[in-house]
């Protein structure tokens, strides 16, 4: 009797995890969707003013690296609250006005619309790619996260100093060393949801956004540079 009592609470135990894990994976999806809104409006907002085009070299860096690490700082201290998710979507709103620089490029180019489509068909396919090996790989994924760090580490160090030097070989190897690291990052982030890792939606979130971010502005780099058409 004890026995079966026992069973009965593991199984009941069991299903309310997955119950858990599959809200937070809900939700997780429909704020990463809902981000898109601010990020496309800010994106809009900074195309059609040139509100970004002065932020240039160290200036724009200062801009973007101060406002993204304190919005993190803002996201972090209320994802327990009811203010985190309009902050969340601040600092989307944020990353579309600072991806409105590039956007702006690549759009003066003669195909600048088509690349536009392909980075974000791109970005789309990868992180279907790694939502779907999410819920098939069985492994435990968490000892990639210190190297996907260094990753990381790596590629903004690399970004600054890029930004001083100019040069375009530099430009293209670490846009295609983000594309890596940062679509591993998501398979990282969704694989950490799957095994119930992680448990709140707003810092779920903010990190697939951020790979995602990561991801189209890289494509959408290397496509302007390489299969851009001059008008």
């Amino acid at each position: 009797m004890t026995d079966q009592v026992h069973r009965t609470g593991h199984l009941g135990g069991l299903a309310s995890s997955a119950l858990q894990r599959n809200r937070v994976l809900r939700n997780t999806y429909w704020l990463l969707a809902l981000s898109m809104v601010p990020t496309v409006l800010g994106a809009w907002i900074g195309v059609q003013t040139g509100i970004t085009a002065g932020l240039t070299g160290g200036l724009g860096l200062v801009v973007f690296l101060g406002g993204a690490f304190g919005f993190m700082f803002a996201i972090e201290k209320t994802k327990n609250s009811a203010a985190g998710v309009p902050v969340l979507l601040a600092f989307t709103f944020f990353m579309g006005l600072m991806l409105s620089r590039l956007l702006a490029a690549v759009m003066g180019l003669g195909n600048g619309s088509s690349l536009v489509m392909t980075a974000f068909g791109g970005t789309a396919a990868v992180f279907f790619v790694m939502a779907n090996l999410s819920t098939v790989i069985k492994r435990d994924l968490s000892g990639m996260g210190k190297w996907l760090f260094v990753g990381a580490l790596a590629i903004m160090i690399g970004a600054v100093i890029n930004v001083f030097v100019g040069s375009t070989a530099g430009m293209a190897a670490i846009a295609t060393l983000a594309i890596v690291v940062f679509s591993l990052f998501m398979l990282h982030d969704l694989k950490r949801i799957v095994d119930g890792g992680e448990t709140n939606y707003i810092t779920a979130t903010l990190g697939l956004y951020l790979s995602i971010f990561n991801v189209f502005q890289s494509l959408l780099a290397l496509l302007g540079l390489f299969g851009g058409e001059r008008e």
